[in-house]
């Protein structure tokens, strides 16, 4: 059954986003981190994945323990960079196998260390042909990534959108928004991917901010913009991690309630590997386990939702 026949629109639909970990300290922080948010029941988490040997095995590892030692349900990124065709589709196959169903698709970033993506002289060249290439491998549900402030190596905001119908013309089921801090900035973005004839799910990706001077290296690279407003409500704690949740915390949940209140109702939370301040944010948005029951969401019931969006009638000639 495809996984979008999961989806009932009778509440939100909220996923979680983790990093693999680089050590066995940070592994066990992971688990307990996914441990406590499978609490809320979300449809989903995914596993970022990077582009050393390493870090792929670990993403692939970690994929696998949520999908058989926890009832949530995992979505694995997968990406083009430093791999054959046939290492990717590998890849794929062993996830099919392994009951892992949902793939984060995406060209990916260069190693570190090297200016510019150049595609694998053997390897998939973008993440139109991984779409592609999954498509026939099976039938996975093939989430992608879109951008409201352009892709930092697109060359103009039409060509990053029509990218984005590409990679969904070619296979992908969904998007979800690389970061940002203005809920206009989003409301704007899917204003312009409807006019252009895309009526996929466009998932917002929230960012709670928990270290600003990091965040500022992160979106110098990835293009995202950082308000003034945002600036000043950091300045001066640099030293109180405490203080950083809390402003954190309001941040995100004033940007969500601005986007529920104009109609959205999918969010997708990088969670950085921690369970407090996502469980925090989800609370107040009234995310909570039933009943104060913390009894994780069955398998059958914890599926990643797409939400079906229909496009407008076309007007009689």
């Amino acid at each position: 059954m495809h996984i979008s026949e999961y989806y009932t629109g009778e509440e939100p639909v909220f996923s979680f986003e983790f990093f693999p970990p680089a050590n066995d300290k940070a592994h066990a922080i992971l688990l307990k981190t996914i441990s406590e948010l499978q609490a809320l029941r979300p449809h989903f988490v995914s596993v970022t994945y990077g582009a050393g040997g390493s870090t792929r095995e670990r993403s692939h590892a970690i994929v696998r323990r949520i999908r058989h030692e926890t009832a949530v349900e995992p979505a694995a990124h997968l990406t083009c960079v430093g791999a054959s065709r046939a290492e990717v589709d590998d890849v794929a196959r062993a996830y099919w196998q392994s009951g892992i169903h949902h793939i984060v698709a995406l060209r990916g970033d260069p190693p570190a260390g090297v200016d510019r993506y150049a595609p694998h002289p053997e390897g998939y060249a973008n993440a139109v042909d991984l779409v592609a290439g999954l498509r026939r491998i099976a039938d996975f549900e093939i989430t992608v990534a879109c951008y409201p402030e352009v892709h930092p190596e697109a060359p103009s905001a039409d060509f990053d959108l029509d990218n984005l119908k590409r990679k969904l013309d070619a296979g992908a089921t969904r998007a979800i928004t690389q970061f940002f801090f203005e809920p206009e900035l989003y409301l704007r973005f899917v204003e312009r991917v409807r006019a252009a004839g895309i009526w996929a799910p466009i998932v917002p990706g929230i960012l709670p901010v928990t270290n600003f001077k990091r965040l500022l290296r992160f979106s110098d690279l990835c293009g995202a913009s950082i308000p003034p407003r945002l600036t000043d409500l950091f300045r001066g704690l640099d030293d109180d991690p405490e203080t950083r949740k809390l402003v954190a915390a309001s941040v995100a949940v004033d940007a969500v309630r601005t986007l529920e209140d104009a109609g959205v109702e999918d969010f997708h939370f990088s969670t950085l590997n921690r369970a407090e301040l996502t469980f925090a944010i989800c609370h107040v948005l009234g995310v909570r386990p039933e009943n104060g029951d913390a009894e994780p969401r069955p398998h059958e019931i914890a599926v990643p939702a797409v939400r079906p969006v229909t496009p407008p009638p076309e007007e009689s000639p």
